[in-house]
């Protein structure tokens, strides 16, 4: 064979490949959005505004950025006041196949000076506080029928029943934990407010989740002027921005 044969044939060869790398970048990305609580839950409650509605005002924010940008496609949970189990809200997102499933949520403490976002991936709490916010979280299941069948006798208001989490190993921990650092940082840009940190808790939402999962803190509602920002148009679509911009740097990055 020829020099000049064997050189078009290399470039033909790097033609393709550049050609299958442009495919796979061209696939759309499933986005699975989880607005918190809903319907006969209302979450943590503010003065002003219930953790239910602020998470859905938020998600459809970030399901509209996402839809805009073409390269993606989403899944949200619910997208009106309704109550989903949290295992159905695993559940559809797994059998979407989603590539990424956040879940976004308020949070709230006695303490009223408590304020800023964390993001969680699943896996053993650290702390009392960790443990405080995921038992709040899990507590919704106790407005579900038969949530001992469904959860394997998970009893969420027992500090005993968490030890089961210190077993666990969730397959893509290390890709939850690197979205988790992308929100927390871009939402300490776009809403400049402090962030608590990137945490791990024994969440049941994240639990069967078969994809990169990360749940997210928002803001305090029970913090007088965050529950001002988390109520507003203006902060909510600050926060989606956030996510938004978290998920296509976690992209770029080339995290798989």
């Amino acid at each position: 064979m020829s020099k000049g044969r064997r050189l078009w044939r290399v470039v033909i060869l790097i033609g393709t490949l550049h050609l299958l790398s442009s495919f796979r970048l061209l696939k759309p990305v499933l986005i699975a959005i989880d607005p918190g609580h809903g319907g006969k839950d209302p979450g943590a409650q503010g003065k002003v505004y219930k953790e239910k509605d602020i998470t859905l005002a938020v998600s459809l924010k970030l399901a509209e950025l996402l839809r805009k940008e073409g390269h993606f496609r989403v899944l949200l949970t619910r997208d009106t006041d309704t109550f989903v189990e949290l295992a159905r809200r695993a559940d559809t997102a797994n059998k979407a196949n989603a590539d990424f499933f956040i879940s976004i949520h308020c949070n709230a403490n006695p303490k009223k000076d408590i304020h800023g976002s964390e993001t969680y991936a699943l896996g053993e709490h650290k702390s009392q506080e960790n443990l405080n916010v995921v038992m709040r979280e899990n507590a919704a299941i106790l407005m579900e029928e038969s949530y001992q069948k469904t959860y394997e006798g998970f009893d969420p208001n027992s500090e005993e029943a968490y030890i089961i989490f210190s077993l666990m190993q969730h397959a893509f921990l290390k890709q939850s934990l690197r979205l988790a650092k992308k929100i927390e940082d871009n939402l300490v840009q776009k809403t400049k407010r402090p962030s608590r940190g990137v945490k791990q808790a024994g969440f049941l939402v994240l639990w069967r989740t078969s994809m990169p999962a990360v749940l997210c803190e928002i803001g305090f509602i029970s913090h007088p002027q965050e529950e001002k920002f988390l109520g507003s148009p203006s902060g909510q679509e600050h926060i989606a921005q956030a996510i938004y911009q978290a998920i296509k740097e976690y992209i770029a990055a080339g995290y798989d």
